[in-house]
């Protein structure tokens, strides 16, 4: 049985990225290129600084490129209206404390504004969605409870339930595991990998759990000062990839373990 071809859903070639002022242009990070079919996850790395948060946003059209091309679906990013790309990309940043005052089914429902009619009005098929992501997040049981009651964990989780209620095949998060223990850092990490699996959908998330990030994404954006390396963590591995992510004189890294250590 031949295997099922899968679509690139985002690309970018030579991709620059900083920001714009009026006197100057800030260069952070150039030479960015890479490719991702549906129904992969992708980990972006690096230290602090090195631009993760400035691609993602970048990414997100929420920033202009410096230089170079962004293609979701074949189509430059530039190209959609923001209704347009509403419905091919959905983001999860660091949210305002104010949409914690909504319920979490009020949260998740956010989600369905592109789809709605200029009134808001929720169909039968917006409804069924809700609860769809809902489930899919195992927050059904919490659906009425308010935000602000939730742990950490479980309003990450509401906030993923939020983009995937708004169906599109692309996710782009912002360090989604802050703040959380080992156990739900690992929770959500595993939550994304269903979705791609089980959804189909593309997910992308910058995050600093590294050794995690080896363990369970499809491939990895590795950021460091000098050059930018996309591939699957084992060839990122065998590359050298991460032995040049921090200054050794205080970690290192393990080709064999895969993992940090403290020198």
């Amino acid at each position: 049985m031949a295997m099922k071809t899968k679509h690139t859903v985002i690309s970018c070639q030579d991709l620059s990225i900083g920001y714009h002022s009026k006197k100057k242009t800030t260069l952070i990070a150039k030479d960015i290129s890479f490719s991702i079919a549906e129904g992969t996850l992708v980990a972006m790395v690096g230290s602090n600084g090195i631009g993760k948060s400035t691609l993602i946003k970048t990414l997100t059209a929420m920033l202009p490129a410096i230089s170079g091309s962004i293609q979701i679906k074949g189509k430059e990013t530039t190209a959609y209206s923001t209704l347009e790309r509403s419905s091919k990309l959905s983001v999860v940043l660091t949210e305002a404390p104010a949409s914690k005052n909504l319920s979490v089914i009020e949260l998740v429902s956010l989600g369905r504004q592109p789809h709605t009619n200029w009134m808001g009005t929720l169909s039968r098929q917006d409804k069924d969605k809700i609860h769809e992501a809902l489930n899919d997040t195992d927050l059904t049981a919490l659906a009425h409870r308010n935000c602000f009651e939730l742990s950490d964990g479980q309003l990450q989780r509401a906030y993923i339930a939020r983009a995937l209620a708004q169906d599109t095949p692309l996710i782009i998060l912002d360090e989604p595991t802050t703040h959380l223990d080992l156990y739900h850092r690992a929770s959500i990490v595993k939550l994304l990998k269903k979705l791609t699996e089980e959804k189909n959908k593309t997910i992308v998330y910058s995050t600093h759990e590294i050794d995690l990030a080896i363990q369970i994404s499809d491939k990895m954006l590795v950021m460091t000062p000098n050059q930018i390396a996309f591939d699957t963590p084992c060839n990122l591995i065998e590359q050298g990839a991460f032995d040049i992510l921090f200054p050794n004189e205080i970690v290192v890294f393990d080709k064999k373990t895969g993992r940090f250590s403290v020198t």
